[in-house]
């Protein structure tokens, strides 16, 4: 009985080896490649970073070095048979701050005949002319996987860096394609502190083109959107293998400003603010739902009135707006605040106010005015019970001020109170419009701390979610959405965030654009901490 079951299992062994037998079609590669002395003066030119070109193959350095190879595969119709094959395969949604397209999984165990000939081409013969030409030992494991683009689809501008990349590369396998269609390769120029600056150059899409640059701390470069909404941007890519190059030590931005609240008292909540939302019992309606989830709207947060002033003078141009970058972190435009208009400065003013703050500790229950009780868990009993009678007293004091309208005289008699640290707030005026756009990123991250984050949007009726510019709130290295915050006209929207979630406006694209007419909104977006 043994002997019988070893013979079926070996006979089953048998089968499987055959069935992980894989049959391709040889990939020739372009003739350029094989030429020794090419070999040669290519990896001469790399070295010096010094331009070259030799018939289909062109190395230039401006503004890293990147070379290019036409005509890479030699045969058309194995060109053809492995655009049939790709186009097979199922691709997966993939959108996230950075991009929007659509991938295959990882092609390195696909079994059809050109996908695998090319893999054998690439990770063979091909892998060794690169590293003969950068002078490095590439390792065997090479990434590859297929992407397709479509219309509005985007990779924003990034280095490409990540522990044991040496090499990115792309194969386009496209139809005719044009730079209106968008789509472009666009290589970046840094600046002193390695920080990407503008675009230097752009490389549009071309059939059977092979794209390959180092991955450096300057190799800094996009897919642009693909505005046709006729073709797709198919292409292979991925990345060789090897010891990572030397970086210096990432720049690091100096800090927003914050700044305390200014001194402005209740008049101007009465003057600018829905009289519903100065009620108190609607006050701790608003902070019991905002406990619950830590997020709250309120619409129609602003006088009907006072909104469409604000609206109206938003538009005209007498605002000067500032582009922010750098590209690989944000791209939107800020108003400069000696430009703003009497009523736009108002409403600036409104929301960096005392009052105001007072107001956001009501709705929030965050500690953003020396009136709002301390929340000292970790005292013992005793101090809980003096801290509680302590607590009621300053909540009738707050209850005070907005029946009142006397905020200045309770702050005399109650200075003794003032905590320990001051509340402070930083703020932006921003105009959004196509291209623009914020990415999550590292000093992000190393700086995340407790935060409540207000939006105010003006100039949005008619947009759509699908034109993106929404505020997207994740888990730090998590693909988990937690929360997204649509641009809603006079929609004040408060968010309290701590160390391990972070934000990002998705980039608005080419839909939010009709009839050659760009659309825009704008926000106030302030971030106050206790």
């Amino acid at each position: 009985m043994a002997s019988k079951r070893l013979s079926g299992e070996g006979g089953k062994m048998e089968k499987k080896r055959k069935k992980k037998k894989i049959c391709f079609e040889s990939a020739e590669l372009s003739k350029v490649v094989e030429e020794e002395q090419v070999k040669k003066l290519v990896k001469e030119a790399w070295s010096q970073r010094s331009p070259y070109s030799q018939g289909d193959l062109e190395l230039d350095c401006q503004p890293f070095p990147h070379c290019i190879i036409r005509n890479f595969l030699s045969s058309e119709t194995f060109v053809e048979d492995l655009q049939k094959e790709l186009l097979g395969l199922n691709f997966h949604e993939k959108s996230n701050d950075l991009y929007k397209f659509k991938q295959s999984d990882d092609l390195k165990k696909r079994t059809e005949p050109h996908i695998a000939g090319l893999r054998a081409a690439l990770f063979g013969p091909f892998r060794s002319w690169l590293g003969e030409v950068l002078g490095v030992e590439l390792e065997s494991t090479v990434d590859i996987s297929c992407a397709k683009y479509e219309h509005t689809d985007i990779l924003l501008c990034h280095d490409d860096e990540l522990e044991g990349r040496r090499v990115a590369f792309i194969l386009y396998l496209v139809p005719p394609w044009q730079s209106s269609d968008g789509g472009t390769l666009d290589l970046y120029t840094t600046d002193s502190n390695f920080q990407p600056k503008s675009i230097l150059k752009s490389l549009v899409p071309s059939l059977n083109t092979l794209v390959l640059f180092e991955v450096s701390p300057v190799s800094f470069h996009q897919v642009s959107e693909v505005l046709t909404q006729d073709k797709c941007r198919l292409s292979l890519s991925g990345w060789f293998h090897g010891p990572s190059l030397e970086r210096s030590p990432r720049h690091i931005e100096p800090p927003v400003p914050r700044n305390p609240h200014l001194p402005r008292d209740e008049t101007l909540l009465l003057e600018w603010i829905n009289p519903v939302y100065l009620d108190i019992a609607y006050q701790e309606q608003v902070q019991g739902e905002f406990e619950d989830s830590s997020e709250i709207q309120l619409k129609d947060f602003l006088k009907e009135e006072k909104f469409r002033e604000v609206s109206e003078v938003l538009r005209l141009n007498q605002i000067q707006w500032t582009k922010r970058g750098p590209p690989n972190k944000r791209c939107y435009e800020v108003a400069s605040l000696d430009t703003l208009p009497q009523c736009v400065s108002a409403c600036w003013e409104l929301l960096h106010s005392e009052a105001f703050f007072l107001l956001l500790s009501n709705f929030t229950g965050l500690q953003l005015h020396y009136l709002c009780p301390a929340d000292d868990d970790d005292d013992d009993d005793d101090e809980d019970e003096k801290e509680g009678n302590q607590d009621k007293e300053e909540k009738e004091d707050v209850k005070d001020v907005q029946a009142t309208g006397s905020l200045t005289e309770t702050s005399e008699t109650t200075n003794e109170k003032k905590e320990l640290s001051t509340p402070v707030c930083s703020a932006e005026l921003r105009r959004w419009s196509h291209g623009s756009y914020t990415l999550l990123h590292d000093g992000e991250a190393a700086r995340a701390e407790y935060a409540l984050d207000l939006i105010l949007p003006f100039g949005c009726a008619d947009w759509q979610s699908e034109y993106g510019g929404f505020t997207c709130y994740v888990a730090n290295e998590e693909d988990e959405e937690l929360l997204t915050v649509y641009p809603e006209d006079n929609c004040l929207a408060l968010v309290y965030r701590d160390k391990e979630t972070l934000k990002f406006v998705k980039h608005v694209n080419q839909k939010s654009s009709s009839d050659s007419t760009c659309r825009a909104f704008y926000d106030y977006s302030f971030v106050y901490y206790e």
